[in-house]
């Protein structure tokens, strides 16, 4: 029923991942400020995982994977 409606979460790994690269290199400005420590100008970067996939990855997620990406473990 869920997936029949498309509402769905995107919250395979490899997508997500995908997603959160390509916004990255789609916005290296943001990047270099969030590498900077500023981890609250990720919200961009969300923002482009999220109309990337159409609005259904885990948000929160994104999140995580956007600052594990540029500021390591």
């Amino acid at each position: 029923m869920v997936s029949a409606r498309g509402l769905a979460v995107v919250s395979d790994e490899g997508a997500l991942t995908a997603a959160v690269d390509a916004a990255i290199a789609a916005h290296p400005d943001v990047a270099a400020k969030v590498r900077a420590g500023k981890a609250t100008a990720a919200g961009p970067l969300v923002g482009a995982v999220m109309k990337a996939t159409g609005g259904k990855a885990d948000a929160a997620r994104v999140h995580e994977l956007i600052l594990e990406r540029l500021t390591g473990p």
